[in-house]
């Protein structure tokens, strides 16, 4: 399971170009990784909502992925999210988790963290549904 993930994971340009890395994964849950780049930043100079957003949504996905079968990838049908705070920090961490798997469908959710030294702030809550693609 870890090596699927972490595969599909490595073959997603975006992520690369967000220093984006995976730190955990488990059944049911993925944690992400990203450092707050310059050209990650709004105007006052925390991260973008856009950071918050592609690193929350792709742990969700991934998340859902651990817990399809394995000749699946996954795809968003749809994704709310809630910006709580600003994104201020050294980096952001996404731990995305399924709610509700399904054959069809799969409800997940994720928080966003910004990350600075030991102190960790909650800055954004996804939650959206995952469904399988055949490869």
């Amino acid at each position: 399971m870890d090596n699927r993930i972490r595969n599909s994971f490595a073959s997603q340009t975006m992520m690369q170009t967000l220093g984006a890395e995976i730190t955990d994964v488990g059944q049911g849950s993925v944690t992400i990784t990203a450092p707050i780049l310059p050209g990650s930043r709004q105007q006052h100079g925390v991260a973008h909502a856009a950071l918050s957003f592609a690193i929350g949504d792709s742990a969700a996905g991934y998340a859902a992925l651990t817990q399809m079968p394995e000749d699946s990838e996954v795809m968003t049908a749809e994704m709310k999210i809630n910006l709580l705070a600003p994104g201020a920090g050294d980096y952001l961490r996404a731990t995305g988790k399924v709610i509700k798997p399904g054959r069809r469908l799969v409800i997940v959710t994720a928080e966003v963290h910004a990350i600075t030294g030991s102190e960790e702030k909650l800055v954004a809550l996804l939650q959206g549904t995952m469904v399988p693609v055949t490869r």
